[in-house]
């Protein structure tokens, strides 16, 4: 009952003057960009509250709490949004503006949560223009009595999350931290699918590599190299804030829903294992593809070096005869021509099967 009286307390403090153009606000202010709100209590929406003023004052009152999700909010809307929760303008400023870094931070009894979601790309085949993961964007501002998601990006989708999580309504029912887990837990079970598809790619074109002539699919592996390093900068930040919302107790995260925290933390860092060794396999069969192209360009040389000290035996001998002295052995004999012809021929031979048999032919 505490606990209950101060929500209300603080979200009587924000509300204030700004509660009251609240229907207005999802009328006209927030269009194009609300995607679904709703009032939660004990752990169930109240379809019965059908005004967004209504609900706001009764989450106010301690009577549940508002759950809102915004898609590629405007700066204005975000602004109307901030006064009715009272958020902090550096958490607004970072909200309107994609491409954040994943983090937590804290602005008074307030959560505000960055995460960058990722899905993979299909493809035919993969070039060296291939698009492997795509990212998106799902900030949430996490307080008493409110959540609010902002999206940003295509592939920022939180498709179905709000409905199976009314379906546990005994984790709805500690409170907004439940939500925070929830979408916390989407983000990294997408991490968990993307990083499998592109184990897949990797094992593909490293077997591609080692065949004949597979060094030249180095801009393959490049490239995919590229969309590792988009995975790694989605995964790797986000540890630090994970396992603070893990260990470190506050108002909002119940002690059950901290336990939730620990399993979504264990996944995180699996993937982030596997998205660390993604990077040094790539690298490696980049180094095994540019050893190969050197071997190639060696084999090339000796090729071409065997070939040039063939060919330099009948040069040497039709200079030689090429002179045109007056007196030349064999200048007069009739068969000199052919006896020539022949000394050529099974000097090239020679020399042809000398290099055949050290493989350089």
């Amino acid at each position: 009952m505490g606990a209950t009286r101060r929500v209300g307390r603080v979200l009587a403090r924000r509300g204030g003057a700004a509660g009251r153009p609240s229907d207005e606000v999802v009328r006209g202010k927030l269009e194009g960009a609300l995607v679904d709100w709703g009032l939660y209590r004990d752990g169930v929406r109240d379809d019965r509250v059908d005004s967004y003023t209504e609900a706001l004052d009764r989450a106010r009152r301690g009577q549940g709490f508002v759950w809102i999700g915004l898609f590629q909010p405007t700066d204005h809307q975000l602004a109307i949004i901030g006064a009715e929760f009272g958020l902090h303008p550096l958490a607004l400023e970072d909200a309107s503006e994609a491409h954040q870094r994943p983090k937590l931070e804290r602005y008074g009894d307030t959560l505000f949560a960055v995460f960058k979601t990722v899905t993979y790309v299909p493809h035919g085949d993969l070039t060296a223009t291939s698009e492997v993961v795509a990212t998106g964007e799902v900030m949430v501002f996490c307080g008493p009595g409110f959540v609010v998601t902002v999206r940003h990006g295509e592939h920022s989708e939180l498709t179905g999350l709000r409905q199976a999580l009314e379906q546990e309504q005994h984790r709805l029912a500690t409170g907004p931290g439940a939500v925070l887990h929830a979408i916390a837990d989407h983000v990294v079970d997408r991490y968990l699918e993307v990083a499998d598809a592109v184990q897949a790619d990797i094992d593909l074109i490293e077997t591609d590599m080692f065949t004949p002539r597979g060094w030249r699919s180095i801009d393959r592996v490049y490239q995919l190299k590229r969309e590792v390093l988009e995975l790694k900068r989605a995964v790797a930040p986000l540890t630090g804030p994970m396992r603070a919302l893990a260990t470190v107790r506050h108002p909002l995260i119940a002690d059950e829903t901290r336990n939730y925290f620990r399993d979504v933390d264990d996944h995180l860092q699996r993937v982030k294992e596997q998205v660390i060794s993604f990077d040094e396999l790539l690298s490696s069969i980049l180094q095994a593809g540019l050893a190969q192209v050197q071997v190639a360009e060696n084999e090339d040389m000796r090729r071409i070096s065997a070939w040039v000290a063939i060919l330099a035996v009948p040069t040497m001998i039709a200079g030689i005869y090429g002179m045109n002295f007056d007196y030349m052995p064999e200048l007069r004999l009739k068969y000199a021509y052919f006896v020539v012809l022949g000394v050529m021929v099974c000097a090239c031979f020679t020399l042809y099967r000398l290099f055949k048999r050290n493989h350089w032919l």
